[in-house]
C-alpha cells in the first residue's frame, strides 16, 4: 500500500446484509469503520452474515470446500468502474462472512467476538485489493498489515496467542 494514497479517506458505498440468526454481529457502522480503516481507495461493497447452512453452500460452490469457513471474498475485476483519479479505480467486491463460525472460533482462540470480526473484515478488505496468502511471503505481508490495522484501531494484535 502506498502511504500517500492513505492521505484521503476512501469512498464507500457499502450494503450490508443480515441472513443470520447470531445476535453478537456487528453493526453496519462498525463494518463501515473497519473497511474504511483497510482500503486505499473507493469502493462498491457488499457484505453479508450468513448462518452456516449459507456460509457452507458458498464455500462448496465457490471454493471446493463442504465446511462453512469464516469468510469469503469475491472481487468483481471486470466491473471496475471509470477511476476517481488516474491511479484509484473503484474495487467492487462481495464479502461473505459466516457469524457461528467466527462465533465458535473467537470462543476457542479466547477473543473478543467484536475484534474477530474487525480482523475478518479487513482480512476481506485486503483480498479485495489484490493482497493474497497463497505463499509463506505473501502470508507474512497480509498478517503485518492486519496487525498493524488492527493496532490502529486499538484492537490486539489477531495473530497473538492467547492462553487461558
Amino acid at each position: 500500500m502506498n502511504d500517500m494514497s492513505r492521505m484521503k479517506p476512501s469512498k464507500i458505498s457499502l450494503s450490508v446484509q443480515y441472513a443470520s440468526e447470531s445476535k453478537l454481529v456487528p453493526s453496519r457502522q462498525q463494518l463501515r469503520k473497519w473497511l474504511v480503516v483497510a482500503l486505499n481507495r473507493d469502493a462498491v461493497i457488499t457484505v453479508r452474515i450468513v448462518n452456516e447452512t449459507e456460509g457452507r453452500k458458498l464455500n462448496s460452490e465457490y471454493r471446493g470446500k463442504d465446511y462453512a469457513t469464516n469468510v469469503l471474498t469475491f472481487v468483481y475485476d471486470d466491473f471496475l468502474k471509470k477511476p476517481l483519479s488516474k491511479n484509484s479505480p473503484i474495487l467492487v467486491g462481495d464479502v461473505v462472512i459466516c457469524a457461528p463460525v467466527v462465533e465458535q472460533e473467537a470462543a476457542a482462540q479466547h477473543k473478543d467476538i467484536l475484534a474477530h470480526f474487525a480482523h475478518l473484515t479487513i482480512h476481506a478488505a485486503l483480498h479485495l485489493q489484490g493482497y493474497d496468502h497463497l505463499s509463506e511471503n505473501d502470508a507474512a505481508v497480509m498478517e503485518s498489515l492486519e496487525t498493524a490495522l488492527m493496532l490502529k484501531l486499538r484492537y490486539p494484535d489477531p495473530y497473538q496467542v492467547i492462553s487461558h
